[in-house]
């Protein structure tokens, strides 16, 4: 069996876009006729600049490839024009390939794929939501409205969700770190103690920030919201400051969570050496399955958890899941419940009180709807998601839309 073709389709979701402007997929195609899909995570350039470099490392380093030879083509991957390095954007395009590798291999062994990674060690899967708008609640007054985030909070409590994630201390902005103004520290503590009310001890916080922010600023931060007990800090600096990182690590008792950002083993040794104690690796980004549930093993070893990251379509989302099934060390799982999610893939995921059962269907476990994926093509020219390059408001305040583009 042998890699024979490779197709690549940008779909874009509609408004108001929960999982970003546009999912890129691909489905290879084997000589025997077995297609596998992948989704690769990859947002530093524009889709078209994607589709190339995703058709110049399938045809440089897979075509006419066994794609059991994961391996192998990782390091070509990696290894190509003598970096040998972690490459967000040639990493990113190889993790939606490898992703289709295993769903291929899965299929051709009728098997599903956490079947061929050591077996399911987890039936059920715990699982967490962001807090997104509902229907009742005005979309863009939401992100910076206690009293509405408590009302998802508890909507998402009424589902069977344990934990829910929110991250109301904006903006995100291309300058890096920054102080936090006081007022988006207000905000926080407020947004968490109506959260906390809602839903008493029924479901964790899991309080984000992308990695806006100085230590000091992380660190006061974390000290304004430590009173309602998340479970989380999550990337309380830029992801690219480890020494940051252990800084804001050692200074609060929130563990800090971190890796959707990062790219490898590599980075996310890194991350464990600078003291963050749940990895969150997305899938399409850090190197596909195989070099995820390397990371996993990282991170049992170091008495650490694991959280895969999820802000993209299905297909990663199903990758997910194939791996969170292995892994003795698992936390939660990050999910999306959009009608197109579920379209695109048939209804194949489903959340059931809180959690995610893996399928014991062959491969990812999922069928994708390339009819749907086709109809909706992404035809605008922003990426995935984008940073503000004004800076930060200290005087009339800033608000975040949730990473939620309109456009």
């Amino acid at each position: 069996m042998r890699l024979e073709s490779c197709d690549i389709i940008v779909t874009a979701p509609p408004a108001p876009g929960w999982g970003g402007r546009y999912w890129i997929l691909v489905k290879l195609t084997t000589d025997t006729g077995i297609t596998g899909w992948g989704e690769c995570y990859a947002a530093s350039v524009g889709p078209e600049a994607m589709r190339a470099v995703i058709a110049d490392l399938f045809d440089r380093h897979m075509a006419g490839e066994n794609p059991e030879n994961i391996e192998l083509m990782f390091r070509r991957a990696y290894s190509a024009g003598f970096t040998q390095r972690p490459d967000l954007t040639v990493m990113g395009a190889f993790s939606g390939l490898e992703i289709a590798c295993w769903d291929i291999l899965g299929k051709h062994r009728d098997r599903p794929v956490w079947a061929l990674l050591g077996g399911k060690m987890n039936e059920r899967l715990r699982a967490y939501s962001y807090l997104y708008p509902l229907p009742s609640h005005d979309i863009s007054a939401f992100w910076t409205a206690p009293e509405m985030a408590a009302e998802s909070a508890a909507d998402l409590v009424a589902r069977g969700y344990t934990a829910v994630k929110f991250d109301p201390a904006g903006p995100y902005t291309i300058r890096g770190g920054h102080m936090p103004a006081l007022s988006d520290i207000d905000l926080s503590a407020r947004v968490c103690a109506a959260v906390r009310g809602a839903v008493g001890t029924k479901a964790d916080l899991l309080f984000g920030t992308h990695g806006q922010f100085t230590p000091d600023g992380a660190i006061r931060l974390a000290q304004a919201i430590a009173p309602h007990d998340p479970l989380w800090f999550e990337e309380p600096v830029p992801p690219d400051d480890m020494a940051a990182m252990a800084a804001v690590a050692r200074a609060t008792t929130i563990p800090v969570a971190a890796g959707e950002r990062l790219t490898t083993k590599a980075e996310f040794a890194a991350l464990l050496r600078a003291g963050v104690r749940i990895l969150q690796p997305a899938l399409g980004r850090a190197g596909g399955i195989w070099e995820g549930k390397k990371i996993a093993t990282l991170a049992e070893a170091s008495s650490a958890q694991i959280a895969p990251h999820l802000y993209a379509g299905p297909v990663e989302w199903a990758a997910n899941i194939q791996l969170a099934a292995t892994c003795p060390n698992l936390l939660m799982i990050e999910t999306i419940e959009t009608p197109f999610h579920s379209d695109l893939i048939r209804g194949a995921i489903t959340v059931e009180d809180g959690h995610v059962r893996p399928s014991d269907r062959p491969g990812l476990g999922i069928e994708v709807d390339e009819d749907l994926a086709r109809a909706h093509p992404y035809t605008g020219t922003a990426l995935h998601l984008e940073m503000q390059e004004a800076p930060c408001d200290y005087a009339s305040g800033n608000a975040f839309q949730g990473g939620a583009p309109r456009d």
